[in-house]
């Protein structure tokens, strides 16, 4: 009766409290900021010895410097943003102040031989860490994980403080921050501010299993896994064993830290039309002592660049070529900014773009929480991952014909170790997941700089995928040779392509942004009046019948070459309208079905 009470007293305290909605998703009432985001964030490696500290948390907004040794000024929902309506807060921090965050806590003290993780699954930008008033460590970065040991800061008592200070310096600094600006107009949003992912503990064994992933070596039926381990001691050995089922599909043991290749019988292939995803379970072993076990999964899927009959590079996807064809997702949310309410939230907008017949989605300049990758690897989508952009300011223009160019920018040292840091703990922690295909460094000159070292890092990371080096179109040159894979051009509203002659034997050509096509929905809407498209209209038979014409037309340019292209966008954002859905979710402005019979063609 106590837990429900507390619960009530929250929720009710949390509406009171927070400021007005501007629009309300299907799910924005049906979070409990006592527990929010329950579901354990990482599944590409599962434990079952772990704790969700999301929920309410102390904090206070500082000026830098500052400390909150006077108290706190409230109560804020982690992982929801500050700037959010679900923080409970709703006010900006901005780079002349600090947020900080205190949470106690019970935890049963890990047994001798155990140690205790601390999880961040994002926060943005500079976050410092205290547990229990011991300094426990900085991270730099606004969309990949971080993790402490704070086995050796642990109370003898059951109560535990963390104590968390966020800085970010919005776009006013160098670092990546994707669409986030601090007078938010146009394509660009409001900022988010500190935690913005699940944050939990995880209790582990002093020598454990720190990540793992997996490349398909697709003419030889074998799956590779890269299991990382963490020991001060030498000689373990690590076994995998890939199941279909409760059958064995193949098994391989091996020395920690060195790859673990499992033969699989009768492989089965993940697509966007059959996404079978193996279960996998990974031992590690001290001679013949098994030390722990964790759970992850994996697909058998290749991706390449490759020639078909007609002399066009072209995407091929486990032997054979794909057009892809899907949104650019934006990941915003009305209530969350950053952080879909529910995680029923953050699958349905893959659910739906499934629905609506596309098979891939170009997540634009923003990473998501693990969930939203491991949802596109087990539904099928085909996912094209962007850097977060930062740092901005180098020119854009336009050429006679449709190639954009811009100058690369000249970054300063500092800016270019954060972005290379940063991307480099991107690439690291997601190329585990099947669904994601290519990597998007660049986006319209955004902070472009040196793109074929950047391109080379990249590659040199993960030789697995496909490289779009710079989407739009500020393409750089080795020789004849575009740097990575892909020739990428944007255009609005209508379809166009690379000139097949020039680029049509050397390089994937793709249509990377296209569309725009605006319709405001009175009382679905994040301003009154003033919103946008790149085209607008008055309604849901014009749009729709503009759509099927750009349609008919993208269609044309597949025999012609092209490979692949992006429509603006999944869903409005702010003030943009040139969604299919919504901002709230709850319009689909043409019908599902409908999409899904135009699309079809595409893919003949």
């Amino acid at each position: 009766m106590r837990s429900l009470f507390l619960s009530f007293f929250l929720v009710s305290s949390f509406f009171a409290n927070a400021q007005s909605v501007r629009l309300k998703t299907p799910w924005t009432d049906s979070v409990n900021p006592a527990a929010p985001l329950q579901e354990y964030p990482r599944p590409q490696l599962r434990r079952s010895d772990w704790q969700n500290l999301n929920g309410p948390w102390d904090y206070a907004i500082l000026p830098k410097g500052s400390l909150p040794e006077t108290g706190f000024a409230g109560k804020i929902t982690v992982p929801f943003p500050v700037e959010s309506y679900l923080s409970g807060v709703q006010k900006e921090v901005g780079p002349e102040n600090e947020l900080w965050y205190e949470k106690s806590f019970d935890l049963v003290l890990p047994t001798k031989g155990k140690r205790v993780l601390l999880h961040f699954g994002a926060s943005d930008w500079e976050t410092e860490v205290w547990v229990n008033g011991k300094g426990t460590g900085k991270h730099h970065g606004g969309y990949d994980s971080f993790s402490f040991d704070i086995t050796p800061h642990l109370n003898a008592g059951k109560t535990q403080v963390i104590r968390v200070r966020v800085w970010d310096p919005s776009d006013s600094g160098p670092q990546p921050r994707g669409k986030q600006v601090r007078e938010p107009k146009g394509i660009w949003y409001t900022p988010v501010t500190g935690i913005w992912q699940t944050v939990w503990l995880e209790t582990v064994p002093e020598s454990f299993i720190s990540g793992i992933y997996s490349n398909t070596d697709w003419e030889n039926g074998v799956q590779v896994f890269y299991p990382e381990v963490y020991s001060e001691k030498t000689g373990l050995e690590v076994e995998v064993l890939v199941k279909e089922g409760p059958s064995v599909s193949g098994t391989f043991k091996g020395k920690a830290g060195s790859p673990i290749p499992v033969k699989l019988n009768s492989p089965k292939a993940w697509s966007p039309d059959s996404p079978f995803l193996y279960e996998v379970l990974v031992r590690l072993f001290e001679g013949k002592k098994l030390i722990e076990e964790v759970k992850s999964y994996a697909a058998y899927r290749d991706i390449r660049m490759a020639k078909t009959q007609d002399g066009f590079q072209r995407l091929f996807l486990n032997g054979n070529p794909l057009f892809h064809y899907g949104p650019l997702d934006q990941g915003w949310w009305p209530d969350g900014l950053y952080t879909a309410p529910t995680d029923q939230a953050l699958l349905f907008d893959i659910e739906k773009t499934k629905e609506m017949g596309f098979n891939m989605i170009r997540k634009h300049v923003k990473v998501e929480p693990a969930r939203w990758y491991y949802h596109a690897d087990r539904l099928g989508m085909l996912v094209w991952q962007d850097m977060p952009s930062g740092d901005m300011g180098n020119r854009w223009e336009v050429r006679p014909g449709v190639i954009r160019e811009g100058v690369e920018k000249v970054r300063t040292s500092e800016s270019e170790a954060i972005f290379k840091t940063e991307w480099k703990e991107i690439i690291n922690e997601f190329k585990f997941f099947p669904s994601i295909v290519v990597w998007v460094p660049f986006n319209e000159a955004w902070g472009q700089f040196k793109t074929a070292e950047i391109t080379r890092m990249t590659r040199e990371l993960d030789p697995s995928r496909l490289i779009n080096a710079a989407s739009g179109g500020n393409f750089e040159m080795e020789g004849s040779t575009v740097v990575g894979d892909i020739l990428d051009l944007h255009n609005y509203p209508d379809p166009v392509m690379p000139d097949p002659g020039i680029f049509g034997e050397k390089s994937i050509m793709v249509l990377g942004e296209f569309g725009g096509l605006g319709l405001p929905l009175e009382g679905h809407t994040w301003q009154q009046k003033d919103n946008w498209g790149y085209q607008s209209f008055s309604s849901a038979d014009e749009l729709k019948a503009r759509y099927s014409g750009l349609i008919e037309d993208l269609a044309e340019y597949i025999p012609k070459g092209l490979a692949a292209a992006v429509y603006t966008q999944t869903t409005d954002v702010e003030i943009e309208t040139n969604g299919l859905m919504t901002y709230d979710r709850q319009i689909i402005k043409i019908a599902v079905q409908e999409l899904k019979k135009m699309h079809e063609k595409l893919y003949k």
